[in-house]
């Protein structure tokens, strides 16, 4: 399965996070047919049929590409891995 740009993902739960406080502040059928836009564009991009589960898969997604990939050292002959104990 083809992973979605983390860039675009980004842009659109930024998009969703405006509209949604737009929406909040003050209801407008427009504010509300983009919100609605965003939210089956995220599902589309995420796989998903609930935009919770969208928004959920989403930052899985971007928590997941913005960790740096850690070098394992095999274990030194005293047992220790070289692994920082420091989250």
């Amino acid at each position: 399965m083809l992973e979605p740009d983390p860039k675009v993902v980004r842009e659109l739960l930024t998009r969703y996070a405006s509209l949604r406080i737009a929406q909040a502040e003050r209801e407008r059928s427009a504010t509300a047919r983009e919100l609605a836009d965003v939210s089956y564009t995220l599902c589309v991009m995420m796989a998903t049929t609930s935009v919770h589960d969208a928004l959920a898969k989403a930052d899985a997604l971007l928590l997941a590409r913005g960790r740096p990939v850690r070098e394992v050292r095999p274990a030194d002959a005293d047992g220790e891995s070289g692994l920082s104990l420091a989250v």
